[in-house]
């Protein structure tokens, strides 16, 4: 071997072993998305006698959310952040909670996520919308250490801790959902199977922000377990169903 072919080659061994280590924690890091979709019950889905109208919408759409690069609202008439897209993820039900429809984001890049003992999901929603007992939430099927997969009910939006949004604390709010606020609570130790996000509750359906029942609710910075979702694309509505990156069931 030539002399001056061995330090090119003791560089790029390091390197390589370097990489092989990288930050700690690294390797759970997931890359996580948010997948719009919308379910229309077909006749009986939700029971005898139910079935699904083509009323619910699911979207990612410019200006609607806060600012994408984690920018302070108040920074908007700086450049960079006036030029940010603001997208922000449009749940809306436009009829009664019970029709058997709803409106969602299927989180995709979470399969085989550990779940710990403060395992933790949420999101920031725009007041004024609705924030109900059941929607937003977040369904969650986790598979134990032992046993059968699990089916988890988490939240929803107004059962979630609130605090001031701090991207714009006056018109935005906080909600994180604690295992306190899973129902039954995902057991430590179990690998995530899928988390998909809900809103299904109507226009009959008050809330605290929502006394007539608007239907809606505007959501952005969807948080799993340390990990926001920023951003994303695809609306999915009555009429066209999924949207057209994908239904979101391979999660990797």
């Amino acid at each position: 071997m030539q002399v001056g072919n061995v330090v090119p080659i003791l560089v790029v061994a390091m390197v390589l072993v370097v990489g092989a280590l990288g930050p700690v924690g690294a390797a759970d890091q997931h890359h996580l998305s948010a997948i719009p979709f919308v379910f229309i019950g077909k006749a009986d889905d939700c029971g005898a006698g139910t079935f699904g109208s083509h009323i619910v919408t699911s979207a990612w759409l410019g200006g609607m959310g806060l600012p994408d690069s984690g920018g302070d609202t108040a920074l908007n008439g700086v450049l960079d952040t006036a030029n940010d897209p603001h997208h922000g993820l449009l749940l809306s039900k436009n009829g009664p909670s019970t029709d058997c429809s709803s409106a969602g984001a299927r989180i995709t890049g979470v399969q085989g996520l550990s779940v710990d003992a403060t395992f933790t999901l949420g999101f920031d929603y725009r007041n004024g919308g609705h924030c109900g007992a059941g929607a937003p939430r977040f369904n969650v099927v986790a598979k134990p250490a032992t046993g059968p997969n699990t089916s988890h009910f988490v939240g929803g939006c107004a059962n979630g801790v609130q605090t001031a949004a701090p991207q714009d604390p006056a018109q935005w709010t906080r909600a994180r959902f604690t295992p306190a606020q899973q129902f039954p609570s995902i057991p430590p130790g179990s690998r995530i199977v899928s988390i998909t996000l809900i809103y299904d509750e109507g226009t009959d359906t008050a809330s605290d922000q929502d006394l007539n029942g608007v239907g809606l609710a505007v959501v952005d910075n969807i948080f799993i377990n340390g990990q926001f979702i920023r951003t994303g694309t695809g609306v999915a509505d009555g009429a066209s169903g999924e949207a057209g990156r994908g239904n979101g069931d391979n999660d990797d």
